[in-house]
């Protein structure tokens, strides 16, 4: 072996523990930044809630903390995966894992999402990852609307949410899958390229090591994502501090109105795919079907969900997908309560 070959291999092993480095880096800011995050909420909301002598900030306070909190850790997991696959994975790799035919390429994609544990808050950074290195949009689509609603953390947790209730987790696998497939075969027969802004890769420089482009990446989409996270985090602690709980209640004697309610519900409250399970079990008063909508909306729309993909695609694609998305997961829990539960 000439000593270019032995520069060359020591310089991608000197690349590779760089990389290494700067992910652990990485990690560990954000684990003080989510540690951070929960002492400015248990010491300094209190704080200002006394200061302002206003009990209803305190709430909105922990409700947006508590989204913030919870949804930080997943987003800093998808933007990890997210810059790995931007600086390591070549385009050629998708292009052989996947069917060329759109048709078959959105199911492959959809079952995918079973492989990554995350919430929504990962997905829209993975799938914007996805559509750059070349996967087409309908596929990368499927796979971020299945992977927070079909990856085996949320389905262990529905099984326990629901102890005794099989059909209830294949329930929520079938909707959600089904979810997932049917809004990647609409995109791909009514999708505009006008709708969606493909996302653009971090600028990097020429020449930079993969160690460089991982960095970059990473800070690049942890930073744009994260103010849309914030952003509706607060839209999602409002709502929850101005409609009384009586209102919620009126909805409960109709079982259409109580589906479309939780359906409605699961935008708005924002609960992590890994933990919806243990609030639709909560809510005993309504039937199964309702609560089943609750837990297949709830990671495919919500409010920081809209925000994410307004920044990540726009507001034209935001607005577009999640309404129809909305309309095909109620219909698909309808169908699927109605065939299972």
């Amino acid at each position: 072996m000439s000593d270019q070959d032995h520069a060359e291999g020591r310089g991608g092993l000197a690349d590779a523990v760089r990389l290494v480095v700067r992910t652990l880096v990485y990690v560990v800011l954000g684990g003080v930044a989510i540690a951070a995050i929960a002492m400015v909420a248990e010491f300094l909301g209190p704080a200002l809630a006394l200061d302002l002598y206003t009990p209803p900030f305190a709430a909105w306070w922990t409700v947006f903390t508590a989204v913030v909190v919870q949804g930080v850790p997943f987003l800093l997991l998808g933007t990890v995966v997210s810059a790995a696959i931007g600086a390591l994975v070549p385009e050629r790799v998708f292009s052989r894992l996947l069917p060329r035919n759109q048709a078959l390429a959105v199911p492959v994609a959809g079952a995918a999402g079973a492989i990554l544990p995350g919430c929504e808050c990962a997905s829209v950074p993975v799938a914007g990852s996805l559509m750059r290195r070349g996967v087409a949009p309908a596929a990368a689509l499927a796979f971020l609307l299945s992977a927070p609603a079909i990856n085996p953390v949320v389905l262990v947790a529905t099984s326990i949410a629901f102890p005794g209730q099989p059909l209830m987790v294949a329930a929520r696998l079938v909707a959600s899958l089904a979810t997932a497939v049917v809004m990647g075969w609409l995109w791909a027969r009514f999708g505009r390229e006008e709708w969606l802004r493909l996302p653009k890769a971090p600028e990097t420089g020429s020449g930079t090591s993969r160690a460089g482009a991982f960095a970059a990446g990473l800070q690049h989409d942890f930073l744009h994502a994260g103010g849309f996270l914030v952003l509706g985090s607060a839209a999602a602690a409002t709502f929850n501090i101005t409609v009384p709980r009586s209102v919620l209640d009126v909805f409960t004697g109709s079982a259409w109105l109580s589906i479309a309610l939780l359906a409605l519900l699961a935008v708005v409250l924002c609960v992590c795919s890994e933990a919806d399970a243990f609030v639709a079990a909560s809510l005993s008063g309504f039937a199964p079907t309702a609560r089943l909508a609750f837990m297949v909306v709830g990671p495919m729309v919500d409010l920081k969900l809209i925000a994410l993909q307004a920044g990540t695609f726009g507001r034209a694609f935001a607005l577009r997908f999640s309404s129809a998305t909305w309309v095909v997961a109620l219909v698909s829990s309808v169908l699927v309560g109605w065939w299972l539960l």
